[in-house]
């Protein structure tokens, strides 16, 4: 069994937190936080844990688990409660995309995308916020897309389905939760392309977002997840201009937004 550590700093749960932006948002916050990093790939989430205490000093747990399954979830909170004594902010940062035309859409495709895009934030949030109202307090972070605003990619049209499905879920949730507990902030975060490993790892491959123009890197957007852990911003893209875009697309085929 682990030695408890009571924290003094807030704790962060990470989860997705073996590469790309939730290992930029460990290093980002590790300074300041003490971190409970979660994600399936078990020696790569162990070395991005292991970075963080070397470098920082910062207590870090690491938990190897699938959130897509509603127990594993439950453990999470678990092991970082009896770990940490305290959870202070929770960042739902699972996704993966899809490469596939609408009209090829099979069931299967569509249950992986709620299965991995939705339902694994659904389970933190449920999940954590009992927590967070009985101590008054607390901060969930869903990390969205720029996809989840406007429907500007044909082969991604099941992943944008699920993340509109999820912004407009951080919408209502925070407005129930709100309406009890104020002090509580459900935010939204929508990156554009990011430089890592997602479109190579989409569901019936993908060409390398590193490639992509206009990308951003990892830490560009752990940058700014970083700031609304500390500002409680409720929506936010991670570009500059990104909101003007989303009308200009919407504009282009005759909606208003």
């Amino acid at each position: 069994m682990r030695t408890p550590i009571l924290s003094e700093r807030p704790v962060v749960v990470i989860t997705g937190a073996s590469g790309g932006i939730g290992a930029a948002l460990a290093r980002r916050v590790a300074p300041t936080h003490a971190l409970s990093l979660v994600a399936r790939r078990h020696a790569e989430l162990t070395h991005v844990g292991e970075q963080q205490t070397a470098s920082t000093g910062t207590p870090v747990l690491t938990i190897c688990a699938d959130v897509t399954s509603r127990a594993e979830v439950q453990r999470i909170v678990r092991e970082t409660l009896a770990r940490f004594g305290r959870i202070d902010a929770w960042v739902n940062n699972v996704g993966q995309g899809i490469t596939r035309m609408p009209s090829e859409l099979t069931d299967d495709d569509i249950d992986d995308m709620m299965r991995i895009n939705v339902k694994s934030a659904l389970y933190g949030m449920q999940e954590i916020l009992p927590h967070f109202q009985a101590v008054g307090r607390g901060h969930v972070v869903n990390v969205s897309s720029m996809l989840g605003r406007a429907p500007f990619a044909l082969q991604r049209s099941a992943y944008s389905a699920a993340k509109h499905f999820l912004n407009a879920l951080t919408a209502n949730y925070r407005t129930e939760v709100q309406a009890t507990h104020p002090e509580i902030q459900l935010s939204l975060i929508s990156p554009g392309v990011v430089r890592t490993d997602f479109g190579l790892n989409a569901l019936h491959g993908g060409i390398d977002s590193r490639q992509l123009p206009e990308s951003q890197s990892a830490d560009e957007v752990a940058a700014v997840i970083a700031a609304v852990l500390a500002d409680r911003r409720p929506d936010v893209y991670t570009r500059t201009g990104a909101a003007a875009r989303i009308a200009g697309i919407y504009a282009a085929i005759g909606v208003d937004p």
